[in-house]
C-alpha cells in the first residue's frame, strides 16, 4: 500500500525518504539553510534503529560516513555549499575506495561564506568531481518535494549499484518549501543485496580489507583509474535522466534545472498561452548530463535559452551538447537572487528576437 500524502518541508522530505530508503547512518555539521534535515534525523533515525551523529566538523562528518559505508551501511551526510567544499577530500576518498554514500547539498549563495539564499552556483563542484583526482559522482537535481523523495531512493540505489558517492543537489528554496509528498514504500535494510566487500569482522573466514588508496607500486593506481573510468562510462551510458515539456513544436527551448526549472516552466506556460511556441528541457541528472537528448532537440532552427541561478555553469554542458546546431542564449542570476517568471519571459522573448536586451548570446 502506498503511503498517505503528507505536507512536508523539502529538507524533512529528504530526511524521511532516506530513512525509508534504508539509510541507517547520518553524520553532519550544522549549516543554514539545511539545518532542518539533520534536526529531523536526530530523532527519526534513532527511532528507526539507526545512528545519528552531529560531528565536530564537516571533515569529521564525511570521514564518519566513509567508515559507515565500509561496514555496509547506507550512509548519508548533508550540508550547504561551503560545508560541501570542506567534504571534498572525503568524497574523493569514497570514490577512490569505491564506497557507496549519499551527499545532499542544499546550495546557498557564494562564493565564500556568501548568504543563505537559494543559489545554484555549485554545479561545477558537483559535476566535475569537486575534489582531487580523476573521479565523477552521479548528481541528481530534484525540482520539488515529491521528486526529492523519489530521487533520494534512487540516490541510495545508484550508490550501491556502482559503489560510488552520489550527490543530491538542491538549494535553499527546495530545502524550505512545503509541498504534499507521497513516499515510496519503505525498504528494510535486511532485504538489501549483500555486499561482499565490507568490513564485518573475520571470525571463521579470511579477513577482508577495503581497497587501499596507497597504490603506488607497479602501475596499480593507473589500473585502478582505468577501472574507475570504465565504471563512469557505464554510468554515462545507462543513467541519464531528463524531462521534456512542450518541446515537440517549440521555436525556443528553455534549459533549466532545480528551482530555476520551475520558474522557467511558468514562463513557458505563459508564453504558450500567448501563442509563442516555447518549451522546457530539464536535466534531472546533471552528471551524467543528458547530452544526446538535448542535442536531438537542438535542430531545425530551434533556439536554446539557458536559465540558471548562477553566473553561468550548466551553460557549458549545454554548449558541449548542442555545439553549433542551434543559437544558445544565456540568462544567469548569481548571489542567491530569485527572478520572477516575468523576468524569464523577457529573456525568452529577447532570445527569440535576438536583440540581446536580456541575457546574452553564447558564441561557440
Amino acid at each position: 500500500m502506498p503511503s498517505e500524502k503528507k505536507l512536508m518541508r523539502g529538507s524533512d522530505t529528504l530526511a524521511e525518504a532516506a530513512v525509508r530508503a534504508g539509510c541507517r547512518f547520518f553524520s553532519g555539521y550544522p549549516i543554514t539553510p539545511q539545518n532542518e534535515l539533520p534536526e529531523y534525523l536526530s530523532w527519526r533515525l534513532p527511532q528507526a534503529g539507526g545512528t545519528f551523529i552531529q560531528a565536530e566538523s564537516e571533515l569529521s562528518a564525511i570521514n564518519m560516513v566513509l567508515g559507515a559505508a565500509a561496514t555496509g551501511a547506507r550512509a548519508l551526510t548533508s550540508s550547504s555549499s561551503p560545508g560541501v567544499s570542506l567534504k571534498q577530500e572525503g568524497i574523493s576518498y569514497l570514490a577512490g575506495q569505491e564506497l557507496p554514500a549519499v551527499v545532499a547539498n542544499m546550495m546557498r549563495g557564494g562564493p565564500g561564506l556568501g548568504n543563505i539564499a537559494a543559489s545554484a552556483a555549485d554545479y561545477f563542484q558537483a559535476t566535475r568531481g569537486g575534489g582531487h583526482g580523476d573521479y565523477r559522482t552521479p548528481v541528481l537535481a530534484p525540482a520539488g518535494c515529491q521528486e526529492l523523495a523519489e530521487l533520494t531512493f534512487l540516490a541510495f540505489d545508484l550508490a550501491d549499484k556502482y559503489r560510488t558517492p552520489v550527490m543530491l543537489l538542491g538549494d535553499g528554496l527546495i530545502g524550505q518549501v512545503m509541498e504534499p509528498v507521497v513516499f515510496p514504500d519503505p525498504i528494510d535494510p535486511a532485504d538489501l543485496p549483500p555486499k561482499d566487500y565490507i568490513l564485518d569482522g573475520c571470525a571463521g573466514r579470511a579477513p577482508r580489507a577495503i581497497f587501499s588508496m596507497l597504490l603506488g607500486q607497479q602501475g596499480e593506481l593507473y589500473k585502478h583509474n582505468l577501472h574507475l573510468q570504465e565504471k563512469y562510462e557505464q554510468i554515462t551510458a545507462d543513467e541519464q535522466r531528463w524531462e521534456e515539456n512542450l518541446t515537440e513544436d517549440a521555436d525556443i527551448i528553455a534549459v533549466a534545472y532545480g528551482t530555476a526549472s520551475r520558474i522557467a516552466m511558468s514562463a513557458v506556460e505563459e508564453l504558450r498561452a500567448e501563442g509563442v511556441k516555447a518549451g522546457l528541457f530539464r536535466p534531472i541528472t546533471l552528471w551524467p548530463y543528458p547530452k544526446q537528448a538535448l542535442r536531438k532537440l537542438a535542430q531545425g532552427g530551434v533556439k536554446v535559452a539557458v536559465f540558471e541561478l548562477s553566473a553561468g555553469q550548466m551553460v557549458e554542458d549545454v554548449m558541449l551538447s548542442v555545439g553549433e546546431r542551434a543559437e544558445i542564449h544565456f540568462y544567469g542570476i548569481p548571489g542567491g537572487v530569485i527572478p520572477t517568471p516575468a523576468d524569464v519571459i523577457d529573456f525568452l522573448r529577447s532570445a527569440l528576437k535576438g536583440d540581446g536586451k536580456v541575457g546574452r548570446r553564447v558564441e561557440i
